[in-house]
């Protein structure tokens, strides 16, 4: 697994955990949204995109995301973009694999978030920027 996708995938891992105790984003203007239609194909790869603005963040800040269908007791983790915290809206697009059959086209729940990575002595731990909870539907690509 290249270093890229490993770092993704801990920091959506680390969205999950945390995400029951992350605070409100401290400014206001920081935001992501998520697009209302993302993609699943055949073989199980999933797209999802949307749009973030963050300011003020150090070096190693991603846009994570996850999916789930049904009654959400299985989450997946789709990829990470780096994030660019310049004050701007950006586009963002994250795309997993997962097995083929897992996530089928039909609504689906997607949370997205903004997080950078700040150093906490022996660990880097999350600081959430931008938080977002979305029904969405996944179209069959």
């Amino acid at each position: 697994m290249p270093a890229r996708h490993a770092l993704a995938a801990a920091l959506g891992a680390a969205a999950l955990l945390c995400a029951a105790v992350a605070p409100a984003a401290a400014d206001s203007t920081e935001t992501v949204t998520i697009d209302k239609t993302g993609h699943v194909t055949k073989d199980g790869t999933v797209t999802l995109s949307g749009t973030y603005r963050c300011t003020g963040a150090g070096d190693i800040v991603f846009v994570s995301s996850t999916v789930s269908q049904g009654d959400r007791t299985a989450v997946y983790g789709i990829g990470g973009t780096t994030a660019r915290c310049d004050g701007a809206e950006h586009r963002w697009e994250n795309t997993s694999k997962i097995s083929p059959n897992t996530l089928k086209s039909g609504k689906a729940h997607v949370q997205a978030t903004v997080t950078e990575l700040r150093s906490g002595g022996l660990l880097l731990l999350p600081d959430f920027h931008a938080i977002e909870d979305q029904d969405i539907t996944l179209d069959e690509a």
